[in-house]
């Protein structure tokens, strides 16, 4: 089984259908059945109970400092914990950022960290509805590998997903290594130096003709889950 945590607030997520669409792509890739479950609803004892083949986390639908600190606890003790492979996307890629370089039980609140404001001229994308001002990857863009991984299989250097933020990751965590890079994002992918724990800036289940190479990691991610599960070490 697949691990779905849909990382909205449990009122977004009851509104929002677009996970399913994730869901049908997760078993089609894995070949397993995926489990959809709201952030809140995952208790540590749940997640012992399930024992999932991988463990994926969804992007956030508003910022950090809109969430209370301690919902997050039960997810940071899973994922210091944990040796199933997980994959945390967008949003949760920063929070992985967040939970292993802090102590997230001495923090009161957390900031959505801009990856920069635009200089003067520069165009933005989403003047009204979305963080106007910042700089945002939008759309389709090439990021570099600057190190191999098993994620990587078969890609080019470099590759092409879908992007869609404005915050980023800014201090690589000490348990972690970088793995990929855009010129405006240093940190658009990592991996725990001991276990198949990634974090990507980007959106790779959110792959389309002609840009394809989404879909090619989520693959490589399951054949992770399913044929190196707990061997990373």
């Amino acid at each position: 089984m697949v691990l779905y945590v849909d990382m909205n607030f449990f009122e977004d997520y009851k509104r929002s259908d677009g996970r399913f669409s994730h869901k049908l792509r997760f078993e089609e890739l894995s070949g397993e059945p995926c489990l959809v479950l709201n952030y809140t609803q995952l208790s540590k004892a749940l997640f012992e109970e399930l024992s999932p083949k991988a463990l994926i986390l969804s992007g956030f639908g508003r910022s950090f400092e809109d969430y209370d600190v301690p919902s997050f606890y039960e997810l940071n003790d899973i994922l210091h914990e944990t040796e199933i492979p997980t994959l945390a996307i967008c949003g949760s890629h920063q929070l992985l950022g967040f939970l292993f370089n802090l102590n997230i039980r001495a923090v009161e609140r957390l900031y959505d960290q801009p990856m920069r404001k635009l200089r003067p001229g520069e165009p933005d994308h989403s003047p009204t509805a979305y963080h106007p001002g910042y700089f945002k990857e939008e759309g389709f863009y090439p990021v570099t590998i600057v190190k191999d991984d098993p994620l990587f299989d078969g890609l080019s250097n470099p590759f092409w997903v879908r992007e869609s933020h404005y915050c980023e990751v800014k201090e690589l965590p000490p348990d972690f290594e970088l793995l990929a890079s855009t010129p405006e994002c240093r940190i658009q992918a990592m991996r725990h130096r001991s276990k198949y724990l990634y974090g990507v800036q980007f959106h790779p289940e959110a792959y389309v003709e002609p840009y394809m190479d989404g879909k090619l990691i989520l693959e490589n991610f399951f054949k992770l889950a399913r044929t190196k599960r707990f061997s990373a070490k």
